[in-house]
């Protein structure tokens, strides 16, 4: 247990088993960082330090380079300022004493700020012996009781996360109670660099990156390629069995579009825009960011009926954002993606039936897949302070969210929510997932849309002959499949399951003597759609069989003469092991068994 100090000066007693209390004591850790880097390097210049799920950064703005042994020189200098256990102290002050303190100090980054903070705010700094911070906290009541610590990394980071604004240097670190608490993270934290798909997937073949082609554009080489095809065949196999009906829309339209829709007032910074906006002539276009307005000209074929509905529409979709550079990572985050995207519309009898069934298929996906047990979920609602972000009046978007929360209720899901984090046109069910690292990020999207049909006039005549409009509930199945491979790479840390590894089996040959033998087992798995190589390289089979390992091939067949005067194989399983000598139709029927079973 440890003292804290809040915002409004009064402290409490917590624990860093809480979320609160853990935050408090990484923000903590991230001033001790400060004051150490302060001390050592007094011309670094300060922004700012929060905690973050796995542990604190602080951003500096500094010329020099923070190299491994600068990192450890500010890590000896943390453990003084622990041990002289300097009590933190909460200061207010008047604006004109804050802008002062600041000037004195020659803080530019604190001095802007200070002077966007609405007049009147109280301003708050913790003093820990001569280093003061600008901060609103909550903080330790001393640094004594951060006995472990480490710092993890650096990066560069955008001041205030615009590209517009200076590059700073962030160092990463991570803080427990216990030397032992900290030991164990970093054992895992090694572990999770194992299984990192950025590595992880490169080092298998699944994908690459080029420099000149850009950041966040991910070339998917073969085996990645047919990762995908097969997570998409099976998506679009299932969204028919539930009654979707398959569309096939532009991958940009003229910004009149995103006029109707919103999306050029709400969201053209995430855009790509194509042509001369200045010229009143031209045509403007912009690559979609989402489907959902093209679906809609689907809907809006011709009148539609309460009988036709609901109407749902799937499609694989390509999609574009414009992302910012700092937050591009491996599959995980990029500009250009494809989502297994689909809208429905229906009538208000109908949503919650609808939505509940759109978590349905989503968990089925999951449970398929084998991502069902890392997952959370987020009700993610308009912020009532930021209005301009949204459209829609205030009683629409409570009225909507009464709604989704009474659905989310009946379906006895455990969410927390999130203010500020829905789409501009309606509140959302978030499925979050967090990778090897720890860092959280949406998967799977379920969405009440109760604006857009009527910004593009989606009637329907109703049981009683009036027109009206539907409710548009916006969902993915296995959301972001660039995403999903990256995560199910993490997850088997490459060893897929048998039905979406890329090789399924690998031939290896004893002698040259049995290539032709390797080629007509090759041919006869084929023709029953297993997916299958051949080593044909002049090489011992110990090697093979450690290769073919290495690639996470879920099944080896070896053959020798043996095999192939019986017309048998040796098997050895990624799994099992040497699973011994079968004919080639009982090894058939065991992975096409696995295969169809989806087994994990």
């Amino acid at each position: 247990m440890f003292k804290v100090t809040w915002k409004d000066g009064n402290t409490e007693l917590m624990d860093f088993d809480t979320e609160e209390g853990r935050a408090a004591f990484r923000h903590t850790a991230s001033h001790i960082l400060a004051q150490a880097v302060k001390r050592l390097y007094p011309e670094v210049k300060l922004a700012i330090g929060p905690s973050i799920d796995n542990g604190f950064y602080y951003d500096f703005d500094s010329d020099m380079s923070f190299s491994p042994e600068v990192l450890q020189n500010i890590e000896e200098e943390m453990g003084k300022i622990v041990k002289e256990a300097i009590p933190l102290e909460r200061i207010v002050l008047p604006r004109d004493e804050a802008i002062a303190l600041m000037e004195e100090r020659n803080e530019p980054y604190k001095l802007e700020m200070i002077r966007d903070l609405p007049e009147g705010e109280e301003i708050t700094f913790f003093k820990q012996g001569e280093f003061i911070d600008l901060c609103a906290g909550p903080h330790l009541t001393s640094t004594e009781k951060v006995k472990a610590f480490k710092l993890t990394g650096t990066a560069g980071a955008y001041w205030r996360g615009s590209e517009k604004n200076k590059m700073l240097k962030r160092i990463y670190g991570t803080s427990f109670p216990k030397k032992s608490e900290l030991e164990e993270y970093l054992t895992r934290v090694e572990e999770a660099k194992l299984r990192d798909h950025n590595k992880l997937g490169r080092e298998l073949e699944m994908f690459t990156t080029v420099d000149y082609i850009g950041q966040g554009l991910p070339i998917l080489m073969p085996k990645g390629a047919k990762v995908i095809q097969l997570l998409q065949r099976f998506v679009e196999d299932e969204e028919e069995r539930r009654g979707y009906q398959l569309t096939k829309t532009p991958l940009m339209a003229k910004n009149d579009l995103y006029k109707i829709s919103g999306h050029w007032d709400h969201y053209r910074e995430g855009m790509f825009v194509i042509g001369n906006t200045e010229k009143e002539d031209g045509e403007v276009f912009a690559l979609r960011p989402m489907t959902c307005p093209f679906q809609f000209q689907v809907y809006l074929a011709k009148q539609r009926s309460y009988r036709d509905l609901p109407m749902r529409f799937n499609e694989t979709s390509t999609l574009f954002r414009n992302e910012s550079s700092g937050e591009m990572h491996g599959l995980i985050r990029v500009r250009q993606f494809t989502i297994s995207e689909g809208h429905i519309a229906c009538t208000p009898d109908q949503l919650e039936q609808e939505f509940a069934d759109c978590i349905d298929l989503a968990n089925f996906m999951l449970r398929t897949v084998g991502l069902d047990d890392d997952v959370s979920y987020r009700f993610s609602k308009w912020d009532p302070n930021n209005k301009e972000k949204y459209i829609g009046t205030e009683q629409q978007w409570e009225e909507v969210q009464n709604r989704m929360r009474q659905i989310l209720d009946h379906l006895g899901l455990e969410y927390k929510e999130e203010e500020g984090e829905a789409a501009f046109y309606g509140p959302k069910l978030d499925i979050q997932i967090k990778n090897v690292h720890g860092k959280e990020d949406t998967l799977i999207t379920v969405q009440i849309d109760f604006q857009l049909s009527e910004k593009f006039g989606m009637q329907y005549v109703d049981s009683d002959g009036q027109k009206k409009f539907p409710y548009v509930i916006h969902r993915t199945s296995i959301g972001c499949y660039e995403r999903t491979l990256a995560l199910l790479i993490e997850k088997y840390a490459g060893a897929l399951p048998a039905w979406l590894a890329p090789v399924q089996v690998k031939i290896l040959p004893l002698v040259d003597k049995q290539h032709a033998y390797a080629a007509e087992i090759k041919k006869a798995l084929q023709r029953q759609g297993i997916r299958a190589e051949v080593d044909l390289r002049n090489e011992k089979v110990g090697y093979k069989i450690r290769e073919a390992q290495m690639e996470k091939v879920p099944y080896m067949l070896v053959v020798g003469a043996k095999e192939e005067e019986n017309k048998t194989v040796s098997v050895r399983a990624r799994k099992q092991g040497d699973l011994g000598v079968l004919t080639l139709e009982d090894f058939a029927a065991r992975i096409m068994e696995e295969i169809k079973n989806k087994d994990k």
